[in-house]
């Protein structure tokens, strides 16, 4: 997995829907799995969903947890 994408992952935010606002990295594993359903959307935001959704289920959460205290989020 590529640290770009990580990085990603803890600081942008979801542009749209009930978690709207909130960062990526931070959206409630049962809405991923809702999403991981119905699919996630195209491109890159679908891509870092689909990441911290394999993130999540995998419990791989450590993999963020440093990027996190050391990256500050883009508004």
């Amino acid at each position: 997995m590529q640290n770009e994408i990580l990085i990603e992952i803890v600081t942008k935010r979801m542009p749209f829907g009930k978690y709207q606002g909130r960062l990526i990295c931070d959206i409630p594993e049962h809405y991923l799995v809702w999403m991981y359903k119905k699919g996630f959307p195209e491109g890159k935001l679908g891509m870092w969903l689909h990441t911290m959704y394999e993130i999540r289920v995998n419990g791989l959460e450590y993999l963020i947890a440093e990027l996190k205290k050391r990256y500050k989020p883009q508004d």
